[in-house]
């Protein structure tokens, strides 16, 4: 998934951010409210962990515009405010969900997991094609069968493309949900993974190029 952390706390910024890439996911920071509201309008995100007392812009205003422009990303608030008022004045703003600080990591990145499936349409817990099974809950990988090791990039690819259910998806749409935003979309990231990805699953080859549109799982 893409996920926007918004904290003005850098320590707690990084911290947040780097537990969840450790989940597979591409995260993005903003270290304050006018941040947020420049990748929001430039990204398409699925889940916004958004602080609330934030300087520049308020986290209310953030969350404000996100409800507003009618996005499908899915905004968990955090506050270190524990007042029911503040809580239900968040929910009442449109978050999707509260976590108040200090919180553990783990809960955290459970419910940015939670709110990500419903950022999509509904999909199986376990996602399965052409003889590959993924579990995205226990980050494991088979295909007929036999265990496949896999980097967090090429099984965030490899989800996509068995979300996309046969659909051809475009190398810019992997981009902007397996990356962040300080990949350089000129590398070849994409190719090179897909490379990675084939060699990985074995024979015969099942993932498809579909020249100047993008890769697709039959």
């Amino acid at each position: 998934m893409r996920v926007l952390v918004v904290e003005d706390e850098p320590l707690l910024a990084d911290a947040i951010a780097e537990w969840l890439r450790d989940e597979a996911h591409a995260v993005d920071i903003a270290y304050d409210g006018g941040q947020a509201m420049e990748r929001i309008g430039v990204h398409a995100y699925d889940v916004v962990v958004l602080d609330r007392d934030l300087p520049v812009v308020h986290g209310d205003d953030v969350c404000r515009e996100l409800v507003g422009s009618e996005s499908p990303a899915r905004v968990l608030m955090l506050t270190a405010s524990a007042e029911i008022t503040d809580r239900v004045g968040g929910l009442g703003l449109g978050a999707d969900d509260y976590l108040t600080k200090p919180f553990a990591f783990p809960e955290l990145a459970a419910r940015v997991h939670s709110l990500g499936r419903r950022s999509r349409p509904a999909a199986p817990p376990v996602l399965t094609r052409a003889g590959i099974t993924l579990d995205p809950a226990r980050h494991q990988v088979f295909r007929d069968g036999h265990y496949v090791p896999l980097s967090k990039k090429e099984f965030a690819v490899l989800a996509e493309l068995l979300r996309a259910d046969g659909a051809v998806v475009s190398a810019e749409f992997l981009l902007e949900k397996a990356w962040d935003e300080h990949v350089d979309p000129f590398t070849g990231v994409v190719r090179l993974t897909i490379l990675k990805l084939r060699r990985k699953l074995g024979e015969p080859s099942v993932v498809e190029t579909v020249t100047g549109v993008g890769y697709r799982i039959p």
